[in-house]
């Protein structure tokens, strides 16, 4: 039975003998930090990158979002609505809170 190392390395293999990886956006070119690389923590640095890659943003940047949406939607909001979207992003910012300190707990490990 082969590790996950040589799992990877088989994968590789055959897909640089098939062109496959030839492919790739950044094949044979040096690796680019982005701006946020060094902020970013460690064990999280490479996930990032590959969901970023595909074009894909991290669940947590939705809630980001989700939350900007219903701060301005609390500002133009009728007395008896406000209260009923003042309590979505208390719970929003209670996930969102949970959320980063999971991240922040695992990057240290």
């Amino acid at each position: 039975m082969r590790t996950l190392d040589e799992e990877i390395a088989l994968y590789l293999q055959r897909a640089a003998e098939s062109g496959e990886l030839g492919l790739a956006k950044d094949y044979g070119k040096p690796f680019t930090k982005d701006p946020g690389w060094e902020a970013t923590p460690e064990a999280l640095r490479m996930p990032i990158k590959i969901l970023k890659d595909a074009g894909v943003a991290p669940p947590e940047i939705a809630l980001f979002h989700e939350r900007a949406r219903l701060r301005a939607s609390i500002d133009a909001a009728a007395p008896d609505e406000r209260l009923k979207l003042q309590r979505q992003l208390s719970e929003l910012e209670q996930v969102l809170a949970l959320r980063l300190e999971a991240l922040r707990i695992y990057s240290m490990k």
